[in-house]
């Protein structure tokens, strides 16, 4: 009987590890369509493929998000733009094979964890939209803050044995009706700051999500050149009022050395004519246009304009005068207690 008991759980184990080996193959056929050569040369290829149909490229930072929210931002950049991720030597050696050497000034731009968005569309919009898909993170130890956190002040949830707590990290607090509140504004972290594991157990414990992430537009290629995405708040006014700014420096300059040139050329026709009209004043040389100013220093009562008529007419009316003050009478208060027949 232990014979036959032996002999059928041996061939139930047998059963067992034929079929698990039988699903890590079928899994390991699934998971491996082609192998890594063939692998990096569709990349190299669907990387080339991308840079000859779009015209611009936006370098994004992809930290701390996670593929369910890489995929919301895959869907609502369908059909406008083509977002491409993979490790960083793997990207530089696709762009190096490409036969356009523009595309080598993006290389330098890939380090940390990085992708590259396709377009030939807006940037302000596409930057905009990467903005749009950020979700709300907890603090995690040793993470870099990206923005100032400030625990705001009033009751928090907790009861009075979390006070100690509080002493440790130095923040005020008062117990009200068995609870803690805090009594002023807490500045726990700056912005840059490294999350320490205090930090990190005193937000988890209110309750606290910190931190936004998502994708984070770095750099732009655009016609072979990189730039930073700050130049998407440049505005046309800005443009403008810069360019003025040259023109009249320009203009300053080129009037200090004497050097006529577009920007000062008016100027000195200006000064010109001002330097002409003074000596004619000053001598008996006349020309059209000084012998109205001679006219005005000859006579200028001459060239007073009258005021005219209906403007009178629709002036307010003087105010009509104010009646002269009534004497006051004297009251009995002012006789200091005396009347007229004392």
């Amino acid at each position: 009987f232990s014979f036959c008991l032996s002999f059928f759980f041996s061939l139930s184990d047998a059963k067992s590890l034929s079929s698990s080996s039988e699903n890590e193959n079928r899994i390991h056929l699934n998971m491996v369509k082609v192998d890594r050569r063939t692998w990096k040369g569709q990349y190299i290829e669907k990387i080339a493929k991308y840079f000859s149909e779009y015209s611009k490229v936006l370098i994004v930072d992809a930290d701390n998000v996670g593929s369910k929210q890489l995929q919301g931002v895959r869907a609502a950049l369908r059909g406008e733009a083509e977002v491409l991720f993979g490790k960083n030597t793997l990207m530089r050696a696709a762009i190096s094979k490409t036969e356009n050497a523009d595309y080598m000034s993006i290389i330098p731009y890939i380090k940390g964890n990085v992708g590259l968005i396709f377009t030939n569309g807006d940037l302000t919009k596409l930057r905009d939209l990467c903005y749009e898909h950020k979700v709300k993170a907890p603090a995690r130890v040793g993470a870099i803050a990206p923005c100032l956190v400030v625990i705001p002040k009033g009751p928090c949830g907790l009861d009075a044995q979390k006070t100690s707590f509080f002493q440790a990290l130095n923040i005020q607090t008062k117990i009200a009706r068995g609870a803690i509140d805090i009594v002023n504004d807490v500045k726990l972290l700056q912005e840059g700051d490294k999350v320490g594991p205090s930090e990190c157990v005193l937000l988890n414990m209110l309750g606290i999500s910190p931190f936004n992430y998502g994708l984070v537009p770095l750099n732009i290629y655009d016609s072979g050149s990189v730039y930073s995405t700050a130049v998407l708040d440049i505005t046309e006014a800005d443009v403008l009022g810069k360019f003025m700014q040259g023109v009249s420096k320009v203009a300053a300059v080129s009037l200090v050395i004497g050097r006529p040139n577009a920007a000062s050329v008016p100027h000195m026709v200006i000064n010109g004519y001002k330097n002409v009209l003074s000596v004619a004043l000053a001598t008996d040389i006349s020309f059209p246009l000084a012998e109205k100013a001679k006219a005005f220093l000859a006579d200028p009562s001459a060239f007073v304009v009258a005021a005219p008529v209906a403007a009178t007419s629709d002036a307010p009316a003087e105010k009509e005068a104010e009646p002269e003050p009534e004497e006051e009478e004297e009251s009995d208060d002012d006789m200091d207690g005396f009347s007229l027949f004392d």
